[in-house]
């Protein structure tokens, strides 16, 4: 696999390997799995893993690899599209150990990825990084293997990103669970979220043409390819297309109320019939 390789994973990765090292055993310092993905032209998308459980001494390390194939094996008849692209370890460097676990998901995928997660938040974060094992050595003589970081992202789908936004409320509400909003009040705070970025972005635009910033040309071209990026209309066709939205919204919320309204009533009747 080339230097060049990028890495994508997704949250509920990372929140799988998370939960994993929170039930760990005791006497466990690390908890190691397996990846789950796809390979297309040089991206690694990482949508799914799993714990394998282990242990590891001084000189040896024991894993239930049968354990492991069977939990793939499954996974497989929920997903065919999902295939081992590498594995995970909590910590924030690579062991001794590692090249002995690497070995094995060599045999099972071609240019295995190793993932690491920092679950010890050393430096104050959880730091992610990827590494490919690349071989090195001279020509008839000896040789060896080194495991070389390449580039790691977080990517989203877009129902993730909803998930993720509303995770992210429970470190400022101060609660551990958060209901999910109404459409309404959805809308309501995506469009405030909107307000403010427009402001922000008015607010660099006015600094830039006062001399108060120094301007930026990747940003210019960004704001240049947004706002052609905007079908141009009049402002009764605006308000036009954005009454006919709302009306379409109100008609699937009124929709959803009723059908919520009619399970209850069916429950309620179901009830009173096997009184």
């Amino acid at each position: 696999m080339a230097l060049s390789t990028t890495v994508k994973v997704h949250p509920v990765v990372l929140f799988q390997i998370v939960d994993a090292y929170e039930r760990r055993n005791a006497d466990a310092h690390r908890v190691i799995g397996t990846l789950l993905g796809t390979v297309e032209k040089g991206v690694v998308e990482v949508t799914n893993c799993f714990c394998v459980p282990h242990k590891e001494y001084e000189d040896q390390v024991e894993a239930e690899l049968n354990y492991a194939m069977d939990l793939y094996d499954l996974n497989r008849r929920v997903n065919t599209q999902e295939a081992i692209v590498g594995w995970w370890a909590t910590g924030n460097e690579v062991t001794s150990h590692s090249s002995v676990i690497h070995e094995y998901y060599a045999r099972e995928c071609n240019n295995p990825i190793h993932l690491t997660l920092d679950t010890t938040l050393h430096g104050t974060r959880m730091g992610i990084k990827s590494y490919v094992n690349v071989p090195f050595g001279v020509p008839g003589g000896k040789s060896g293997c080194m495991f070389t970081p390449v580039n790691v992202e977080i990517t989203c789908y877009e129902p993730e990103v909803v998930g993720v936004q509303l995770c992210q409320k429970t470190m400022t509400m101060g609660k551990k669970t958060v209901e999910p909003m109404l459409d309404l009040a959805q809308v309501a705070e995506a469009s405030q979220k909107l307000t403010a970025l427009l402001d922000n972005v008015l607010a660099y635009v006015e600094d830039v043409l006062a001399g108060r910033t120094q301007p930026d040309n990747a940003v210019g071209r960004a704001l240049l390819d947004m706002v052609n990026s905007v079908p141009k209309m009049t402002p009764e066709e605006f308000e036009n297309m954005f009454n006919s939205n709302i009306k379409d919204l109100l008609m699937v919320i009124t929709l959803s109320q009723l059908v919520k309204t009619q399970l209850q009533l069916n429950e309620k009747l179901t009830l009173l019939t096997t009184l």
